[in-house]
């Protein structure tokens, strides 16, 4: 009852939130504030592009003092009530200040140049901008988890050996080569547990959450990795990588479009004018609203495949169940959604659903997970 109480309540105000922003902004534009503000920062600076970086400061400002109740009570508050909370108040206030930081060194040269393609392209800015977005995002990818990362968390080797070398042994099944195995403290801020695959080329390792370490035994921890490894071996990686260059591409134009379509209405007559510039995210939030439930669709159809490599591949479908069960628990996952909710907004399937389709899918390829001394002392814990 917690979990899905504790999951409407976030769902609730993320949309508020959402229309909230949205309705916010197309005020700001419609009574003309979005000139005012562009109008007064021309008062302070004269180039064109400090006139843009300080207009989108202040609108950020103006925005993060609104939003901070909103904020707190989501990522402080409520995580302390449900108990899934490490953080004392100054170091989520500390986590939330370096993410800012980070954000604002990574934000403001893309912002540049996406205001610099947009004087120098002219209506064809989408095109150079969108070809730009993706080395950068090949680029974030792969400094991610040796210079982001190491930000927030402390990075150290993995050192249960007889795990790694199961885990290397999965990862040479999949045909992956993954040299870098790293623990990082998930604990400090969280009583979550998560692991991932991440990072490109030379960059690629596998992360392991202290909170799942510490926590689960090393078949379970076996099928987490053995699932994250499914993503690759089952190409998503790549189908990621090729979808989401398409749908940037496409997704800019879109916005490009309609953004140009609708300056007269809103009495502007440049794409370039600064103060016309939030109707650009108008327009992201409203072809936002149709691309989620596609981009999930896809997403819960790679989950799916995912797992079941990773019965295939362990033979512990029980395990996996386990595992997947007590992770839910242990983020206070909400097992069965409303249909729509998990249609529309859910990019992994409801555990409920997962647990079905492993089961399903072990039954109909004869897979049965063997008893070991190992799986035996978990079962009795449980």
């Amino acid at each position: 009852m917690d979990a899905k109480k504790y999951n409407n309540i976030k769902l609730g105000i993320g949309i508020g939130k959402a229309v909230i922003s949205f309705l916010l902004i197309l005020l700001f534009v419609w009574l003309g504030y979005s000139i005012k503000l562009e109008n007064f920062t021309a008062l302070y600076v004269e180039d064109k592009y400090l006139i843009f970086l300080l207009f989108t400061f202040l609108i950020g400002i103006v925005a993060s003092i609104l939003f901070a109740p909103i904020n707190f009570y989501t990522g402080f508050y409520l995580e302390h009530k449900y108990k899934l909370s490490n953080q004392t108040f100054p170091k989520w206030v500390w986590e939330n200040f370096k993410g800012s930081l980070v954000s604002l060194v990574i934000g403001v040269p893309i912002m540049l140049l996406f205001y610099y393609t947009m004087n120098q392209f002219g209506s064809l800015w989408w095109l150079p901008f969108a070809i730009i977005m993706f080395f950068v995002s090949v680029v974030l990818s792969q400094i991610f988890p040796v210079l982001i990362l190491p930000l927030f968390h402390k990075i150290t080797p993995f050192d249960n050996e007889e795990l790694k070398n199961k885990i290397d042994k999965l990862a040479h099944d999949a045909g992956i080569k993954v040299e870098n195995i790293y623990r990082f403290d998930m604990s400090k801020n969280t009583k979550k547990a998560n692991a991932a695959l991440t990072g490109l080329g030379k960059t690629k390792r596998i992360i392991l959450g202290d909170t799942l370490i510490d926590n689960y035994s090393n078949e379970e921890i076996e099928t987490v990795i053995a699932h994250e490894l499914g993503h690759y071996k089952r190409k998503h990686i790549v189908k990621n990588i090729l979808i989401g260059t398409a749908s940037s591409f496409l997704t800019l134009f879109l916005i490009s479009f309609f953004y140009e379509s609708s300056l007269q209405i809103f009495g502007f007559n440049s794409i370039s004018q600064i103060a016309a510039l939030p109707l650009l995210a108008l327009w992201s939030m409203l072809i936002g609203l149709i691309q989620t439930p596609i981009g999930n669709i896809l997403s819960r159809k790679y989950e799916f495949e995912a797992d079941e490599y990773a019965v295939k591949e362990t033979s512990l479908p029980q395990q996996f169940v386990q595992t997947l069960e007590k992770i839910t628990d242990q983020n206070l996952g909400d097992k069965e959604p409303h249909p729509f909710v998990e249609w529309f907004f859910y990019s992994h399937p409801s555990i409920n659903n997962r647990v079905n389709a492993i089961k399903n899918f072990a039954e109909a390829n004869n897979i049965i997970s063997p008893v070991s001394d190992e799986s035996s002392l978990s079962l009795q814990s449980n």
